[in-house]
């Protein structure tokens, strides 16, 4: 209780984002209807005590359908900003250690990708390198790594010159070193904010471009993808579209509040 009335965005967010992980890792392990199965006597069903959130148009059961693709959104967002932290916080490390016209080139490059509208850009990727997770996961990476390295390289510049930084270079640490074991770990709190919000910006983007035809390709479900084969019967049916909607809703609801609240955290203790 002293957690929610101090922090409720950390209490609620934390709430909503276990809801999500458990849903994600658990609930394809634990459903008994297979998601994939098609049943021409369901088309269409309304949500109901076997079927709690109704059936599609092929008759297979939404609920099923929407656990599963809880995992696949989760898993594409978790691996799209880690290599999109990891990318970015070697490259913005890098510049910022190295200083001088080495930095200035790196960060111009980077401004220069930034310049670009980074949805746009992800669309544009997705469509050269095809449909599927695996280009999905490259083009929402090429799309998000920017911010990551402009936040690294900022907060090792004001690091760079504590005496602890300089101690290490004396004693001869070279600069992956000193990025790694020395600089990475000020890092973590800036950069766990940094992240959070970041997977719930890649859950709607992942929707989105599987909305487009761009992502996970059918049948495989995915929250985009359902949303595009619900909008023809949106009149006659809305439950296939409210049910991916309210889950991307409540899972970027919830990233978000537990970013704002580990940023509220990290500045008390600072």
């Amino acid at each position: 209780m002293r957690m929610i009335h101090r922090n409720p965005s950390l209490a609620i967010g934390t709430v909503l984002v276990t809801i999500l992980m458990l849903s994600a890792i658990i609930g394809p392990l634990a459903l008994h209807t297979d998601p994939f199965m098609v049943d021409l006597s369901r088309v269409l069903a309304a949500p109901s005590r076997s079927h709690w959130f109704g059936c599609d148009s092929l008759g297979r059961d939404l609920f099923a359908r929407v656990i599963w693709a809880a995992r696949l959104s989760l898993g594409v967002s978790t691996m799209v900003v880690a290599l999109s932290l990891a990318v970015g916080a070697v490259i913005g490390g890098a510049a910022a250690l190295a200083g001088g016209w080495i930095d200035g080139f790196v960060m111009r490059g980077v401004d220069i990708v930034m310049a670009f509208p980074g949805f746009l850009l992800a669309i544009a990727l997705a469509a050269i390198l095809g449909p599927g997770l695996v280009d999905l996961v490259i083009a929402l990476t090429a799309m998000g790594w920017t911010g990551y390295a402009r936040l690294v390289r900022g907060e090792v510049l004001s690091l760079r010159e504590r005496e602890y930084i300089e101690g290490a270079r004396a004693l001869g640490a070279r600069p992956a070193r000193l990025l790694l074991h020395h600089l990475m770990p000020a890092l973590a709190g800036p950069v766990a904010v940094q992240a959070t919000f970041g997977v719930g910006g890649i859950i709607i983007a992942e929707a989105a471009l599987s909305f487009l035809g761009l992502g996970a390709r059918p049948p495989t479900p995915s929250w985009g993808n359902m949303l595009d084969a619900g909008r023809a019967f949106i009149l006659v049916a809305p439950h296939l579209t409210t049910a991916p909607g309210v889950a991307i809703g409540l899972s970027v609801l919830g990233f978000n509040l537990l970013g704002d609240g580990l940023a509220q955290l990290i500045g008390h203790r600072r």
